[in-house]
């Protein structure tokens, strides 16, 4: 009986937080992606002539960010910031911004 009840209770507890996990990773994704706000608009609908970010596919967007971070791509503001990231945060901010809908 404790056995059926463990092998019942324990993949239902891993599955469990494996979904609070990953409400976790989106929290943090929309907060590291919020201080991207100030220059490229809500959710990355940027106005004016900054670059909108939204929708955006995550790969192109770690292109840039990594040449931005190698000084590979010159900037004023760009180059300081990334690097104030590690690659797992740029991954979510590249993964947030991807699943926008574009032109809103």
């Amino acid at each position: 009986m404790h056995r059926t009840l463990r092998l019942l209770v324990v993949p239902a507890l891993l599955l469990g937080s494996a979904g609070l996990c990953a409400a976790q990773d989106a929290n943090l994704a929309r907060n590291l992606a919020a201080t991207c706000a100030n220059c490229h608009g809500t959710n990355g609908h940027a106005r004016g002539d900054m670059k909108p970010l939204a929708n955006m596919s995550s790969g192109k967007m770690l292109a840039l960010l990594a040449d931005y971070k190698s000084g590979a791509q010159p900037s004023t503001v760009m180059g300081q910031l990334v690097k104030g990231y590690t690659d797992a945060q740029l991954q979510l901010i590249a993964g947030f911004f991807a699943a926008q809908p574009a032109g809103k």
